[in-house]
């Protein structure tokens, strides 16, 4: 088994049931977020229930000084990356030209900017060795467009199209790169994107454990795009590029509604 993985978005949620995952596979990993206290906490946990290493790097991915710096700790530490779990991102309900607009770039930056950064630097290290896997943290939400989120929706897509191609170009040398796209998890995404209230959330979700499990796995076997729910799977890629294009609009317009 390949030696440290690094996950982003680990202090919390599914970011952090990746590190509890991968370490109960004997594996060490490397965490990182803004909130240095959660990582140390988790860092700890994961040492004395596991016995691996866990090393904390917190920093703002948000930032293309923050991704550098992340880049250049780790670089300085000695430690090889091996598996890359590009999971840190953030979502925003609400119509685009009300939203703040700093708010809305932020979200650019940290879904898409932060996570080609790294899979570009980590990955090619990988292809050098000829040996290496990224997960990239998607969504369902990047098969559609979704009004009342916009932006969260076409990162989401971008990170689909990006992840499928860089597979098809690092494979040949050792690499592969999956694709994880849950639908809803039950996380505190619904509390910084402001979704509750909506359709989307009422059902509560899946678990973030169950997500990173998934996850995880389909990237150790190699996946190129995995739905963490088969009926799910079957909606986003069979069901719904057949609807007319207005129809798919107005159906998630209605999911991301606040109800009254």
């Amino acid at each position: 088994m390949p030696d440290t993985a690094l996950m982003t978005g680990a202090s919390s949620g599914i970011g952090a049931e990746f590190a509890r995952y991968r370490a109960s596979k004997g594996g060490d990993v490397v965490l990182t977020a803004r909130s240095e206290a959660r990582l140390k906490a988790l860092a700890a946990e994961l040492e004395a229930a596991h016995g691996i290493k866990a090393h904390v790097f917190a920093t703002d991915l948000g930032t293309g000084e923050g991704v550098y710096a992340l880049v250049d700790e780790i670089t300085q530490a000695g430690i090889q990356i091996d598996i890359l779990i590009n999971n840190a991102g953030f979502g925003g309900q609400g119509r685009h030209i009300d939203r703040d607009l700093d708010d809305e770039l932020g979200m650019i930056d940290l879904n898409t900017k932060a996570l080609v950064a790294l899979s570009h630097h980590f990955g090619g290290q990988m292809a050098l060795r000829g040996a290496g896997g990224i997960l990239n943290v998607g969504s369902t939400a990047g098969f559609m467009p979704g009004p009342l989120q916009a932006v969260y929706f076409a990162t989401k897509a971008f990170v689909k199209s990006y992840s499928q191609a860089l597979d098809h170009e690092l494979r040949p040398r050792g690499v592969t790169v999956t694709l994880l796209a849950p639908g809803y998890v039950g996380t505190a995404f619904a509390d910084r994107a402001g979704l509750h209230g909506t359709n989307l959330v009422k059902g509560g979700g899946k678990t973030p454990a169950s997500v990173a499990k998934h996850g995880y796995d389909a990237m150790m076997q190699g996946k190129l795009v995995t739905v963490n729910e088969g009926p799910l799977g079957f909606l986003v890629n069979w069901v719904i590029p057949l609807l007319p294009r207005r129809t798919v609009l107005k159906m998630i317009l209605n999911m991301q509604k606040k109800n009254k």
